[in-house]
């Protein structure tokens, strides 16, 4: 019954913590076991149970339960089964959207070797606009997860034909996630490639676009300043925030200065 196994993928991440504290006397039981049933959830035909087991391992690597050699050898080869181009079409948008959420919970070297190269296929799929939309939302994790170096080289060409797409919820995620694509390169292609394709989507024909990028404009021109002279920098979450000098916080001002965060995609306002 598919009810029985996501209830059982659902008590999977406790399990797997209680056998950590008990390693000593279960050591083990987790690879052996329970690995085994979390990798074979992923691909089960129940949507449902997929989604428990899609879970169970962000928790699991939220964690760092799951060894590097199990990741490599047996999680991320399945999501590549799952993520190719003749693969079911609803396996794929699952498969790219644990992509990207795993992203930042794995080894640069991991994702930028195994992952990233499926990814900027996954950017260019003609067939499924949902799996570009995914890729479009979490760019700016995937640039933070390898780095200046991969970024630029490539990752950047694929955001040229995101922000281009003829979908414009496309150009409106790459809008809204502009700041931590922009933060992930040098000064030079921050200036000589992502101001001009900025200026194309705060001039796009669709309101929307125009929207996000304005809301984004404040955070992307935040990315030109010294960080040790600004104290600008990116939170874990995707905000930008301002860390107080010394003077600041040493004064008595009333004013509060030790706080202050702007939302990297979009703001509301009173």
């Amino acid at each position: 019954e598919p009810t029985v196994r996501t209830e059982l993928m659902e008590q999977i991440p406790p399990i797997a913590i209680f056998l950590q504290e008990s390693r000593p006397k279960f050591p083990t039981a987790f690879f052996e076991y329970l690995m085994p049933i979390v990798v074979r959830y992923l691909t089960d035909v129940n949507n449902q149970v997929r989604k428990a087991g899609q879970e169970a391992l962000l928790i699991l690597l939220e964690q760092d339960l799951v060894a590097q050699s199990d990741i490599e050898n047996k999680v991320c080869p399945i999501l590549l089964d799952l993520s190719a181009p003749d693969s079911d079409d609803e396996y794929k948008v699952e498969a790219v959207n644990i992509i990207c959420k795993m992203a930042s919970m794995l080894s640069r070297t991991t994702v930028e070797h195994m992952l990233l190269p499926r990814f900027c296929e996954l950017c260019s799929d003609g067939k499924l606009f949902q799996v570009r939309k995914i890729c479009a939302a979490n760019f700016g994790d995937i640039c933070n997860a390898v780095g200046q170096e991969a970024t630029e080289r490539l990752l950047i060409p694929k955001f040229f034909e995101l922000c281009s797409d003829s979908v414009w919820g496309m150009r409106k995620a790459c809008a809204e996630c502009f700041m931590a694509v922009s933060y992930t390169t040098s000064p030079e292609v921050r200036r000589s490639k992502l101001s001009p394709l900025f200026i194309s989507l705060i001039s796009d024909t669709c309101r929307w676009v125009r929207q996000a990028a304005f809301q984004s404009l404040g955070p992307f021109i935040s990315t030109f300043a010294n960080p040790s002279s600004a104290g600008l920098y990116i939170r874990e979450d995707g905000t930008l925030s301002i860390r107080p000098s010394a003077q600041d916080v040493n004064s008595n001002s009333c004013q509060p200065s030790s706080n202050i965060t702007v939302l990297s995609s979009s703001a509301n306002t009173a």
